[in-house]
């Protein structure tokens, strides 16, 4: 994972913040409740671009001719890649 349990929990407290700061903001649940769902939704996030990245890197390397990664043909796919796999998987 990208961030560490302490960053997750320092974002989600600067995303609370923000949110509350806006006066037309009003949460029906505790503060607890919404930074868990902040949390929550930061991991699962993360999560899917770590199984994208995996997913990407995997079929650029069944291609048959050999790809150095970090090249600018294999830049270019990876990230042409990496945004179809994010738009199949979200809603």
């Amino acid at each position: 994972m990208l961030l560490s349990e302490d960053k997750i929990s320092h974002l989600s407290h600067l995303i609370l913040k923000g949110l509350t700061r806006d006066r037309k903001t009003t949460f029906l649940v505790e503060d607890e409740k919404v930074l868990r769902e902040i949390k929550r939704v930061i991991l699962h996030e993360l999560q899917m671009e770590e199984e994208i990245d995996l997913a990407v890197r995997a079929k650029l390397a069944s291609y048959s001719r050999r790809l150095s990664e970090g090249s600018p043909e294999w830049d270019v796919l990876y990230h042409k890649f990496f945004e179809e796999e994010r738009k199949k998987r979200h809603r």
